[in-house]
């Protein structure tokens, strides 16, 4: 009975190490796609590009650790959506990762 509680004692410790870790190896391999319909998003990533708004895609596709910082989900949870399909989500801010993401996307 006592190395049954131990294991159960141990699982919440294992889940919160991963949830601060890095990314597992499926959150790693899972793109989201990154919508970009954010006034404000677009503005900051204009900016911060140099480019015109016009010239930022309606979306991108992301890993799922730079989807997450952008939209303000957990990676977990995005990595879990993205199980079998891609999943989507709307960026609320961006990042130098979102920015090196669309400048890609533009420049091909």
């Amino acid at each position: 009975m006592k190395a049954l509680s131990k294991t159960w004692l141990a699982l919440p410790i294992a889940v919160a190490a991963l949830s601060f870790g890095g990314e597992t190896p499926a959150e790693a391999a899972a793109l989201v796609n990154v919508v970009l319909v954010n006034v404000n998003v677009l503005n900051n990533v204009a900016n911060n590009l140099r480019i015109n708004v016009s010239q930022i895609p309606i979306s991108v596709v992301a890993p799922v650790s730079v989807a997450a910082n952008v939209c303000g989900i957990q990676a977990a949870v995005l990595s879990l959506a993205a199980q079998g399909s891609r999943s989507t989500c709307t960026a609320k801010s961006t990042s130098t990762a979102l920015n090196a993401i669309i400048l890609k996307n533009i420049t091909g």
